[in-house]
């Protein structure tokens, strides 16, 4: 059975979700740029034996609305979508995994409500110190492409259109990053990051502008300030987290241990990319079963 679907409006902009049910303290699951919640399925599917699994749609991705507007694609505009879905699900308090942009999303969520998230497990979460961005900006400066990330400009660049979900499983299947997803994990994104048209055609669910504009734009509310709303939760205490990043990631692995190091807790390596918690079912199954019940109050089980 594939997960149940949802949808709430806020604010004019529908975020929608993907529900695996199952018993237990309530999981949020936040993907990285680009992707959907469909990307975590097989590890959804695995963690219901223990906990009550969402995954959520952040605005401008999967079946939640296209939005192309900068001003609208700020971590903490995305966190309050992610409090109203959790409101709407009844959910006091949960967990909250995010990997790579759903991790800065995850930060934010846990700033602006640390009275609810029970733990925080970041995976490559895009949050940097204002020093790092000035040295690997995310408005690139200079180049060719005017000045623009380069992430931006690959992310327009991307084919938008395609004549079935089987071509860009072989397309995607075969090149990298996304030829080193465990192959599940690669068919959930397929599955529900992209959108049928009325000809028989599919499209990715999240434009490539909206894409862009999360990488690059220097007018939203992004890495830098998801850095400081990580100062903020670690000062305030309230929530415990655990931070990870893989041995062979194509970012700065300071970015990843200046985290760390704010929370007051190790870095966990694990071997892979900066997608590295979708490599191998079994060992996400593993690493954030264990993480969470680290952080676990015994309070509130």
């Amino acid at each position: 059975m594939g997960p149940i679907t949802g949808s709430i409006r806020r604010e004019g902009i529908t975020t929608a979700w993907l529900d695996w049910g199952g018993d237990g303290p309530p999981v949020v699951l936040l993907h990285p740029n680009g992707f959907c919640a469909g990307v975590y399925d097989p590890l959804a599917r695995r963690l219901t034996s223990r906990y009550r699994v969402v995954g959520i749609d952040l605005r401008g991705h999967g079946s939640s609305d296209d939005v192309v507007d900068p001003a609208l694609l700020g971590n903490d505009a995305m966190a309050l979508d992610v409090l109203a879905v959790a409101d709407h699900l009844g959910f006091d308090r949960f967990a909250v995994v995010g990997v790579s942009f759903g991790g800065g999303v995850g930060i934010e969520t846990a700033a602006a409500a640390p009275e609810r998230v029970d733990a925080l497990v970041l995976c490559e979460a895009i949050a940097i110190e204002v020093q790092a961005r000035e040295l690997q900006h995310f408005g690139f400066q200079g180049g060719p492409d005017g000045g623009e990330h380069p992430l931006a400009v690959g992310a327009r660049r991307r084919r938008d259109v395609w004549d079935d979900r089987a071509a860009v499983s072989a397309s995607y299947g075969s090149r990298p990053p996304l030829n080193q997803l465990a192959p599940e994990a690669l068919a959930g994104y397929i599955r529900w990051g992209f959108r049928d048209r009325p000809d028989g055609t599919v499209e990715l669910a999240c434009r490539p502008e909206t894409e862009a504009l999360i990488f690059g734009s220097p007018d939203r509310h992004g890495p830098v300030q998801a850095f400081d709303a990580l100062r903020r939760v670690a000062a305030d205490g309230r929530v415990p987290a655990a931070v990870m990043a893989g041995t062979r990631t194509d970012l700065d692995p300071a970015w990843f241990r200046a985290q760390a190091e704010t929370l007051g807790v190790d870095l966990q390596l694990i071997d892979g990319g900066h997608f590295c918690l979708f490599e191998d079912t079994d060992r996400a199954e593993r690493l954030v079963i264990e993480s969470l019940t680290d952080l676990s109050d015994p309070s509130q089980i």
